[in-house]
């Protein structure tokens, strides 16, 4: 393993996974802050590119990154880079040796990988690569299983499948610092969590979400519209206290119908609280509650560290709300009955979104993010759709494609000054841009129809 010490200011190059591109960015600035640190990119930055180089960084604060993101594969301590291995090899022979030095003395193992980007090489073409590297200085024994230092050749050949140039087009030779936490996609997987629903979030997706949010240890993080929790497992991941709240009743109590094939009920221990202790986070999980988004029962004050959410957009889970459209009576002594069951109404989206901003602007804390998906019916998007409060400015808006005509955006806001009483937002009239989310589903299922009928597109994203 390399050595770890006060390494400061050096450069670095992070590989990324080339999914959920635009999630990227603002994942790595949001863990970026969490140290700091500013994101300071290299003169010829590209953000769709597979390798980043990073300036103005210490060790420390990047393996404080791969600890963390789900975006990043590895990270490298950057020695030397170049478009040709003739320029790289240049690079390296500049590269100050009392930084190499310390990790290729006689008493020292390594190992050097050969990566290539939208290429493959064949055994032999890799060693080739390594011999031509005879120039550094190693004077350590070569260690394939347990190397003390690890090395690697990162070689990019575009994102173009169909287009595969015969030599790279950028090369990068660095010291491995850390790998990302790829992994948690896996092994918090919802196809082996305890208490699932139709709308469970994916797991990566869930991270992501955490990370943007900036989520860390202690901090509290609530879900308006918790569902099976999956959002709450993430955010104990980073051992913050997470609670949460949703109008389902069975959903919340884990009874009803299982969402599981070939299971028609829910088991006894089908729970949210389940699912953390299922990752070995119980401990972080306070609780959740049946309870109207529309009508917040907190005490007036700044609670949340974080708000992540995912509302429904009415395709797998209905939106709705309580009350009625006529005269509620309520009975004379004003109570209700134990077995009382409210009537609900449509939650309209746009109603939805100004509820959900008027309360992350007055429950959360100063510096406090919002983080929720926004579905988009993409022929009619503009920016203009992105609902505002002046409380809260807009970090990040990062798209996910689910199909040809629609799409969902996750959405990242920071609370930057306290609400005052102009500062909640009014119910939406009907020329508002926002309006044209309640016709969402709608034209989901229309789109759907247009193209290629309903038994051959079921909705294919995690979440509604």
């Amino acid at each position: 393993m390399a050595i770890t010490g006060s390494r400061s200011c050096f450069n670095y190059v992070l590989h990324l996974a080339q999914d959920n591109l635009e999630f990227r960015l603002p994942e790595i600035k949001a863990l970026l802050a969490l140290r700091g640190k500013s994101f300071q990119p290299h003169k010829n930055f590209k953000e769709k590119s597979p390798f980043w180089c990073l300036n103005g960084l210490s060790e420390e604060d990047v393996r404080s990154i791969m600890a963390r993101s789900v975006c990043a594969k590895s990270a490298f301590e950057l020695w030397g880079h170049g478009p040709t291995h003739s320029e790289l090899r240049t690079s390296l022979l500049n590269y100050p040796s009392e930084n190499m030095l310390p990790f290729m003395h006689s008493n020292s193992t390594y190992r050097i990988n050969v990566y290539t980007f939208n290429k493959t090489l064949q055994f032999p073409d890799r060693i080739k690569k390594i011999d031509a590297l005879e120039y550094l200085p190693f004077k350590g024994t070569v260690s394939l299983k347990n190397p003390q230092h690890i090395f690697s050749l990162l070689e990019d050949y575009g994102t173009d499948p169909n287009d595969i140039p015969e030599h790279p087009n950028y090369i990068y030779f660095g010291r491995w610092i850390a790998d990302g936490q790829r992994d948690l996609i896996g092994s918090h997987s919802v196809k082996n969590r305890h208490f699932i629903g139709n709308t469970s979030m994916d797991a990566g997706l869930s991270f992501i979400m955490a990370n943007h949010a900036r989520v860390k240890e202690n901090d509290l993080v609530f879900d308006p519209f918790v569902g099976t929790g999956s959002l709450l497992v993430a955010c104990s991941h980073f051992r913050a206290y997470v609670c949460g709240a949703d109008i389902d009743y069975n959903t919340i109590h884990g009874k009803g119908r299982s969402s599981r094939k070939n299971h028609k009920w829910r088991g006894p221990d089908e729970n949210i609280r389940a699912n953390l202790r299922q990752y070995g986070t119980e401990k972080m999980y306070l609780d959740v509650m049946v309870s109207d988004a529309s009508k917040p029962v907190w005490r007036h004050t700044a609670l949340f560290d974080a708000i992540i959410t995912d509302p429904p957009y009415g395709i797998r889970e209905s939106t709705r709300r309580t009350g009625s459209q006529k005269d509620a009576t309520k009975p004379p002594d004003g109570s209700y009955v134990e077995s009382h069951v409210p009537v609900s109404q449509v939650y309209h989206l746009s109603d939805i979104f100004t509820d959900l901003l008027n309360f992350s602007a007055h429950y959360l804390v100063m510096g406090g993010r919002l983080v929720y998906w926004l579905p988009i019916y993409r022929p009619e998007y503009s920016e203009e759709m992105i609902p505002l409060h002046p409380c809260l400015q807009l970090i990040s808006n990062c798209e996910q494609m689910l199909s040809s005509h629609t799409s969902r955006r996750l959405i990242t806001m920071e609370k930057i000054k306290e609400p005052e009483e102009l500062d909640s937002l009014t119910p939406l009239v009907d020329s508002s841009p926002n309006q044209r989310h309640n016709a969402f589903r709608e034209k989901y299922f229309s789109g759907l129809n247009k193209r290629s009928g309903k038994e051959d597109n079921k909705p294919d994203f995690n979440g509604q």
